[in-house]
C-alpha cells in the first residue's frame, strides 16, 4: 500500500469518491449493547449510548431507531489522520449545494454520509472538487 497523502491539493486530486452500494443509518443504542453481531460500519461510545452505522434492512429488521439514513460514499485516496483540510474541503464543496455530511475517518480512507436522496448530487460536487484540483496541480 502507498502511504497516506498529507498534502491536501494531492488528496483532492486522488480523492476518487465511490459510492458504496445500499442505505445506511445512523442509530443509537444503549451504551452496554453489544452489537457486534450487527455487523456496525462504525460505532461511537457518548455519554447519551453508542452511536451506530449500520445497513438499513438489519436496523429495520433488529427494530432500531433511524436517526439519519445515509448514502456512504468512500473517498479511495490513502490520507493521512494528520492531513490538514480535506473535511473542510469536502464539506464546503456539499454545503454549496445545501447537503448535509457526517465524515467518518479511518486508518486507511475518509468515509462521507449524505442524504440517500443526495447521493448522485453528492458525487457530481465531489468529483467536481477532485477535477477542479486536479487541473490546479496540473496545469
Amino acid at each position: 500500500m502507498n502511504p497516506p497523502i498529507t498534502d491536501l491539493e494531492q488528496l483532492l486530486a486522488s480523492m476518487k469518491p465511490e459510492l458504496n452500494a445500499g442505505a445506511y443509518v445512523f442509530s443509537s443504542v444503549p451504551a452496554d449493547r453489544d452489537v457486534s453481531q450487527l455487523a456496525p460500519v462504525a460505532t461511537f461510545r457518548e455519554r447519551e449510548g453508542l452511536t451506530i452505522i449500520i445497513d438499513e434492512p438489519t436496523a429495520l429488521r433488529e427494530g432500531l431507531p433511524v436517526l439519519f439514513r445515509a448514502a456512504w460514499i468512500t473517498l479511495t485516496v490513502h490520507s493521512d489522520l494528520q492531513a490538514v483540510g480535506l473535511t473542510a474541503a469536502v464539506a464546503e464543496a456539499l454545503t454549496k449545494s445545501r447537503i448535509s455530511c457526517n465524515v467518518v475517518a479511518a486508518a486507511f480512507h475518509d468515509h462521507i454520509f449524505v442524504p440517500i436522496e443526495r447521493a448522485a448530487d453528492a458525487l457530481a460536487q465531489l468529483a467536481g472538487l477532485q477535477a477542479q484540483a486536479a487541473q490546479s496541480i496540473g496545469g
